[in-house]
């Protein structure tokens, strides 16, 4: 079986072994042998036969079965060399489009920057190079760097290295070279942070293209080879590629930076608009709760300061306040009011004429809001701490006293930012040791919960919460009732709450300073 018994002109060309009487394995290339197999097979139990491809030399062919009336079996030979180089092409243009699509997905799917510095160098080595450097721009003093070999194992680090020791690299970082362009580096002027540990074997080839960013460059992508690679290179793609893995990169890089910068911008306000930690001043203690209205924010329209005086017998100014809104846009004018009020603390010890002038800042064109304030002047007298309290359009503070009443300040104001022509009253308080005066925003009084879920927690409900605090540190009483609110919320919506508690110590003891 598979024994040439003719052939023509052209098929004694193209094989030239063949001839008649001659094996066909001796003759023919191994697929059309096994398509003569197969075709025989299929003569024999009168079954259909597929056409068969294969190569012949640099050309490939694609051959189809002609059964004669002897049993034998006839083959036509078609070059089809061109085709299949095409649908090759397309079928590696097909892989690379998914490459670079699963690698672009991978990459914007995170925006951390040391983590896509690594992906991207470990993506480069999986698909391009036996290895590869990614470099971002310097951070201070350091060389964000981020390494992967063969191992698949990517690695960063912020080294203290210089840029130039690579050529072309300090050029890529500072946006001399285009986009587009690919270096040729070469392998013997590679420091060694540039040479991944894992890379087993010298480097012969290595390569620097650019990764452009949004308005600056994004870094740089060093790939390299070794001679152990070889074999491998047809399957590689080319540097047009490259460059389009590198745009892809370099875009997710300045996305991911981008990010970093806007989130340590927003932190760095964000901690600058948060209320403070408080503790005791000049022999006064103070204790405060804060919860932003949104599980994600972190500042709202609440707020409270307590600025100590410069002395033990100086009164410490403690603010409250509730801004009309919630949320970032509440949050800007909360900083306003905040840092207007610093700038007033020589005044401070008029509270009308302090709440005034702050009304005035506030009504302008450009701001729409208004908020609501507690003001109190606080200082320690003996065993005793006296207040003078104020109200502007907020509810009135209550006094806890040692015998478990509570009362109400006597105090009424005007909300400020809303009327050319404010008014207020002033109250004076006096605490006795174990005493508390508990500041609070409408968030703890309108918060709706319970058991239907729709009822206000409400003053008289707050009032019997405080009767059972009396005694009570400030600093418990305050996470008290933050508890309680929080307990009747039970998960619903609510708007920011705020609680600062001021107390006298519950025995005599000396005079503290301003807290840090």
């Amino acid at each position: 079986m598979g024994v040439v018994t003719s052939l023509n002109p052209a098929a004694a060309v193209l094989l030239p072994r063949a001839a008649t009487g001659v094996p066909l394995r001796d003759a023919a290339p191994s697929w059309l042998v096994k398509a003569h197999e197969r075709a025989c097979r299929a003569a024999s139990s009168q079954g259909s036969v597929a056409t068969s491809c294969g190569p012949v030399g640099d050309r490939w062919f694609r051959a189809h079965p002609v059964f004669a009336p002897d049993g034998g079996v006839g083959w036509w030979l078609l070059d089809d060399t061109a085709r299949h180089a095409a649908e090759r092409r397309l079928a590696e243009e097909r892989r690379l489009a998914g490459v670079l699509a699963e690698a672009s997905g991978a990459l914007l799917a995170t925006l951390n920057p040391e983590r896509c510095l690594e992906l991207t160098a470990r993506l480069a080595a999986e698909h391009l190079a036996d290895a590869a450097v990614v470099v971002a721009p310097a951070l201070g003093r350091g060389l964000p760097v981020a390494r992967c070999g063969p191992d698949g194992v990517a690695t960063h680090q912020l080294l203290r290295a210089e840029p130039a020791a690579v050529p072309g690299l300090e050029e890529a970082l500072l946006g001399r070279l285009p986009s587009p362009a690919t270096v040729t580096v070469d392998p013997a002027l590679l420091p060694d942070w540039a040479v991944p540990e894992s890379l087993t074997g010298p480097v012969t080839r290595a390569s620097l293209t650019p990764l452009p960013g949004q308005g600056m460059p994004a870094g740089a992508l060093l790939l390299l080879d070794t001679g152990a690679s070889d074999g491998a290179d047809d399957a590689r793609p080319g540097p047009g590629f490259a460059r389009l893995f590198a745009s892809r990169a370099g875009a997710a890089l300045s996305a991911a930076r981008l990010h970093a910068d806007q989130a340590a911008i927003t932190a760095t306000l964000m901690r600058g608009l948060l209320p403070p930690g408080l503790s005791a001043v000049h022999g006064v203690e103070y204790a405060g709760v804060y919860r932003a209205s949104g599980a994600s924010e972190w500042v709202g329209g609440d707020f409270y300061d307590v600025h100590p005086g410069s002395g033990s017998g100086d009164e410490t100014l403690v603010v409250l306040g509730d801004v009309c809104g919630k949320g970032l846009e509440a949050a800007v004018l909360t900083g306003k009011i905040r840092n207007t009020l610093q700038a007033l603390l020589p005044l401070a010890d008029d509270h009308q004429r302090l709440l005034g002038l702050l009304n005035g800042a506030l009504l302008t064109p450009a701001n729409p809001r208004f908020a609501t304030l507690a003001l109190a002047s606080v200082v320690r007298d003996g065993p005793l701490v006296r207040l003078r309290v104020t109200s502007a359009g907020h509810p009135p503070p209550l006094v806890v006293r040692r015998s478990g009443a509570v009362e109400e300040a006597p105090t009424r104001g005007t909300l400020v930012g809303a009327f050319h022509e404010i008014s207020s009253t002033t109250a004076e308080v006096v605490l006795e040791p174990g005493e508390t005066c508990v500041f609070f925003t409408d968030g703890v009084t309108e918060a709706r919960g319970g058991p239907l879920g729709n009822e206000m927690f409400g003053q008289r409900r707050l009032e019997a919460a405080l009767a059972e605090c009396a005694g009570m540190p400030v600093d418990a009483l305050a996470d008290h009732v933050h508890m309680l609110v929080a307990d009747w919320l039970s998960g619903n919506d609510h708007d920011d709450i705020a609680v600062v508690a001021v107390g006298a110590p519950h025995r005599s003891s000396p005079q503290e300073g301003p807290s840090a």
